[in-house]
């Protein structure tokens, strides 16, 4: 094929086809057409599908940059015709200038009006004969003047005007070429999207033909792409013994924007939420999965309920991502209402909680006496917040990196030990093309406080790597006393399991050293997903009863939501018009807000913020970071029946 410029296409060999005229079409899985229009056709076959579409994305690109070429010669050629070359910022300095020029002009031929008009608005006032005739030179002289400046401003109209015929052409040629490269960028990035979406849809079909009928062989929709939040966690416990206290912070930095569709209490960010109480009791038997309960979740022995084990089945609704980034450039994704197809039917404040899943991890942190070793069990506990992102892209963008800023707290009551965190970076990838898959990657450090002060963690998540040998998704750490010594061996993946191993030893040197560690110990191990929860958004089993409705909570619950309730009964299309209701009903309280502020500076008095209702405010010593921590109210409320202080959000 030849993408040579128009001197050497004379003299191309026999059978070669210039692709900048050239027809690309595929005829079936492995086949491909590369065609003059006429007598030249060539019929080319793959040996698999993924290689055909490489070579005809691979020559659909050569034959842009042919047509790019091509266009780009017949334009110097004009120049050389009109007498040379002109580049495109020469003709713009030209333009500027001469617009300058215009301007002056005008600037000149208004003065000299100016200065004309004054001696005729007096004419016009004096009837006095010798007075007229004095008048009468005065002004012809000025309008001599005006005349002069006058055929300037024509002069320069003329030169701008001849400008820019002489090159409006070529700019005007330009912007369609533009136009013209945006929509065959945009139908290639739509046609490679279908294909490799059909790709993997086909070996998912193939994969599990033996295992399923023909007609139950439904297609997974791998155009649904989600949008990108924090990790976190945090949510109020009911009665039981104080183990632990664990402060979330939710603050966190993006590249993309946040989803729109939470509500006002959860779109704060650099607050903290502080929670007192043990662990929430997580059923585990295979019993009580099969048996369709659970136990409940407060952990409660004199009041149990029957839970359920999953939600129903996720819809496989069509989504068009290409034509929705479309409609978002040069907006504020802010105000971009995204369907709920790029979401899972959870809030976000639901998705903070599945932090807690693993919080025993904290219950056996809580008995070890020695710090370093609880530090040790602390860090298998924040390894275990990430367990579902390797399966769960729902809420997420979105590839994307999610990078948190806030600072999490853990506090053991007992020992007064406290230790702090923050998150490490999460990436989403395949968001325009393929199946999203979410990576974790970068150092987490974890400090103690307090009397564990000075002892400290350190864990590097692995960046996902193709030519590594060594298992993906993987943890490395070690605990160090106060003066820097490691104490205990950290390894692991974040979407398996995590075991610690004491140091007993070291055979290296200082600067390279090699630890001996005495038996390693599971910290923490995974549980296995519920049956079919591909079908249900990867759900666990914590995940599918957090959104479970429940009788008598307060009328703010994230379970009331009517956005997230359609969506996970699978009324999508209902779900979505209340999530813009909902969003633009949050746009008008803030504005209420904002506006609310304004007039009491305008007046000079104290403005009252909005307060959370079951928290209280606090900051810390010499920092703007607000606190946000339970007042404990929520189940005298819940007892009592007694919501007036809730707002109305929904």
């Amino acid at each position: 094929f030849s993408c040579r410029n128009q001197a050497e296409m004379a003299h191309t060999c026999r059978g070669s086809i210039s692709l900048h005229g050239a027809l690309i079409y595929t005829v079936d899985a492995c086949t491909f057409v590369i065609s003059n229009g006429g007598t030249q056709t060539f019929h080319i076959k793959a040996s698999t599908e993924v290689e055909r579409q490489s070579w005809v994305t691979a020559l659909e690109l050569a034959k842009a940059k042919a047509i790019r070429t091509m266009e780009s010669e017949e334009d110097d050629e004009e120049a050389d015709e009109s007498g040379g070359h002109d580049d495109w910022p020469g003709i713009a300095r030209k333009l500027e200038i001469q617009l300058n020029e215009l301007q002056t002009c005008g600037d000149v031929l208004a003065k000299h009006w100016r200065n004309l008009a004054k001696p005729l608005s007096e004419m016009e006032a004096n009837a006095d004969p010798e007075a007229l005739q004095g008048k009468t030179k005065e002004v012809c002289e000025r309008a001599t003047l005006f005349r002069i400046a006058s055929n300037a401003m024509i002069n320069a109209c003329a030169e701008y005007l001849e400008t820019a015929q002489n090159h409006g052409h070529k700019l005007v040629r330009a912007l369609q070429h533009e136009k013209e490269q945006r929509a065959r960028l945009q139908d290639m990035v739509e046609t490679l999207a279908q294909q490799h979406s059909k790709l993997e849809q086909a070996a998912n079909a193939h994969t599990h033909r033996p295992a399923i009928n023909a007609s139950e062989n439904e297609e997974e929709d791998d155009n649904e792409f989600y949008d990108a939040l924090a990790e976190g966690g945090g949510t109020p416990n009911q009665h039981g013994d104080d183990l632990f206290t664990l402060n979330i912070r939710t603050g966190h930095r993006r590249n993309s924007s946040d989803s729109s569709s939470e509500t006002e209490e959860t779109r704060e960010t650099k607050q903290v939420v502080v929670v007192t109480g043990k662990h929430t009791n997580i059923p585990r038997t295979e019993t009580e999965r099969k048996a369709g309960t659970s136990q409940n979740l407060s952990g409660s022995n004199a009041s149990k309920r029957q839970r359920r084990v999953r939600v129903p089945d996720k819809p496989n609704y069509p989504l068009n991502l290409w034509s929705i980034m479309k409609n978002c450039i040069g907006k504020d994704l802010s105000k971009i209402p995204m369907p709920v197809n790029f979401s899972e039917p959870l809030s976000m404040l639901q998705r903070l909680t599945e932090d807690y899943e693993y919080a025993d991890i904290l219950d056996a942190a809580a008995k070890c006496t020695d710090p370093c070793e609880q530090l040790a069990y602390v860090a298998a506990f924040t390894i275990s917040s990430y367990s579902t992102t390797s399966t769960r892209t729902g809420n997420r963008s979105t590839r994307c990196w999610v990078i948190p800023l806030g600072i999490a707290h853990v506090e053991f009551n007992s020992s007064g030990n406290k230790y702090s965190w923050r998150k490490v970076t999460t990436t989403v990838h395949n968001i325009i093309v393929g199946k999203l898959w979410v990576d974790q990657h970068g150092d987490m450090e974890i400090t103690g406080k307090g009397p564990a002060n000075g002892i400290k963690c350190h864990l590097k998540y692995i960046p996902y790597s193709y030519f590594t040998r060594d298992s993906q998704r993987r943890v490395k750490g070690v605990v160090m006393d106060g003066t820097g010594s490691v104490k205990w061996i950290i390894n692991g993946t974040w979407d398996d399991q995590v075991e610690i191993s004491a140091v007993t030893g070291n055979t290296g040197t200082a600067s390279n050293p090699v630890y001996q560690t005495g038996p390693s110990v599971l910290a923490w191990k995974c549980r296995p997903p519920p049956e079919d929860s591909d079908k249900f958004y990867n759900f666990t089993l914590l995940a599918a009863q957090l959104n479970e409705p429940e009788e008598g909570v307060a009328p703010t619950d994230s379970r009331l939501r009517p956005d997230q309730r359609l969506m996970e009964e699978g009324n999508w299309d209902d779900a979505n018009k209340e999530k813009v209701r909902l969003e633009e009903k949050q746009r008008a309280v803030r504005r209420q807000r904002e506006a609310e502020a304004e007039r009491a500076a305008a007046e000079g008095r104290p403005y009252q913020p909005y307060k959370p209702v079951w928290f209280e405010q606090t900051k810390e010593d010499d920092s703007d970071v607000i606190h946000h921590v339970y007042k404990g109210t929520y189940w005298d409320a819940k007892d009592k029946q007694e919501w007036s202080e809730c707002p109305d959000i929904f």
